[in-house]
């Protein structure tokens, strides 16, 4: 089904047809124990920590069909996702290039762990291309960078980062969990490995907890294996909530691109706001070569009120609409502050040499009406 588009390879991707005694909804295959032919290997066997039963099989299939690749692994978190994937590439002694604006929890996985597996690493700049070379060493094993950051929705130089990776023989990791398949898929810019937190827009309606490695047949099999070892494995019912989220995911990120662009120009309008960041605007730093690179520039933006981190809180506890929660990716509008939340873990000075200061707020827009976004918006910056 590789020439179908995105919507229909979301609904049709990965399906069985016919499905088990006919369904066309999928089933859950919640057992554990299945029968073994003679001679099966060991990670061939079918059991759920193993990632081989009915169900993930299924869901791994249509994980695949939405990146335009040729395997899948479904893991119990975007975490699970992210340190299995560098697991399964590196090992003690190896030296990877990272990118410099990371979601929170990648950064402190890294900084806190790293060294405890005998891997070193080197911040790099995605937007710098001409000082990769200069961080790689003898060692240097793999490149790992966001297609959009978290949460200064930054778009790096992605075809460049991947070629570089391939000229030098370095495995390249990607996480796509902001731009979504709908919007960008990495492996057609060269990218070895994709992965997603599916918590977000993948499943889009806040209620599991899950994540995705996505890539070439021989790099996600290594990953599966690890994950094997690990146990991270993703449990029978949330899989089958991930593969029904699927299905809906154009339809819900092409309204959320629509969504967030006009809330941000609205907001860039706004006396007091003093700083949006979305790709979408034109006064974004990335906005030419996102324009190129992207279908569709993402539901998330960050802005910064005039007023500091007071004006910050009140502007939030203000708002009717959006929740105040600190994940994203869903049908409903969020907004956090990161300095609190999803970066807390991160050093004050850490922070602010990235841009992500005390007042700044970032905002998950979901499916609402923007109308009715723009309305609450502009009443809240009213009231506070």
């Amino acid at each position: 089904m590789d020439e179908d588009r995105i919507e229909t390879l979301a609904v049709h991707g990965g399906e069985r047809r016919p499905g088990p005694e006919g369904s066309v909804v999928y089933p859950i295959y919640q057992g554990t124990v299945y029968s073994v032919p003679s001679g099966t290997e060991y990670h061939d066997l079918r059991y759920i920590r193993l990632n081989s039963t009915p169900s993930q099989s299924y869901l791994h299939d249509k994980l695949a069909a939405l990146e335009g690749a040729e395997a899948g692994l479904a893991t119990a978190s975007g975490m699970a996702a992210i340190s299995t994937a560098l697991h399964s590439v590196l090992r003690s002694g190896d030296h990877l290039l990272v990118g410099d604006c990371l979601y929170g929890g990648t950064h402190d996985f890294l900084t806190h762990h790293a060294a405890d597996f005998g891997w070193s690493y080197t911040f790099i700049d995605p937007h710098r291309p001409d000082t990769w070379e200069a961080a790689r060493t003898p060692r240097t094993k793999a490149v790992l960078v966001e297609s959009i950051t978290n949460p200064l929705v930054r778009v790096g130089h992605l075809p460049e980062v991947a070629e570089f990776a391939r000229a030098n023989g370095l495995i390249s990791l990607i996480d796509n969990t902001f731009a979504t398949p709908v919007n960008f898929r990495p492996l057609t810019a060269g990218f070895d490995l994709v992965l997603h937190s599916a918590t977000k827009y993948l499943n889009g309606h806040s209620d599991i907890v899950a994540g995705a490695i996505i890539g070439g047949a021989e790099h996600v099999e290594r990953a599966r294996t690890t994950a094997n070892h690990f146990g991270g494995s993703l449990d029978p019912h949330a899989g089958f909530l991930l593969a029904r989220g699927l299905k809906t995911l154009a339809l819900r990120v092409r309204a959320q691109n629509e969504n967030a662009l006009r809330l941000a120009e609205f907001l860039a309008a706004r006396p007091e706001i003093e700083q949006v960041n979305h790709p979408g605007l034109d006064s974004h730093p990335d906005h030419a070569h996102a324009s190129e690179l992207f279908d569709g520039f993402g539901g998330m933006l960050s802005i910064r009120p005039a007023g500091g981190v007071a004006a910050a809180q009140k502007l939030i506890d203000a708002l009717r609409l959006p929740f105040d929660a600190p994940s994203l990716g869903g049908v409903e509008s969020l907004i956090t502050r990161p300095a609190a939340t999803s970066h807390a873990g991160m050093s004050p000075q850490d922070r602010l040499a990235l841009g992500v200061t005390d007042d700044l707020i970032r905002i998950s827009v979901g499916v609402e009406a923007p109308e009715d976004l723009i309305d609450d918006f502009d009443r809240a910056l009213a009231a506070s």
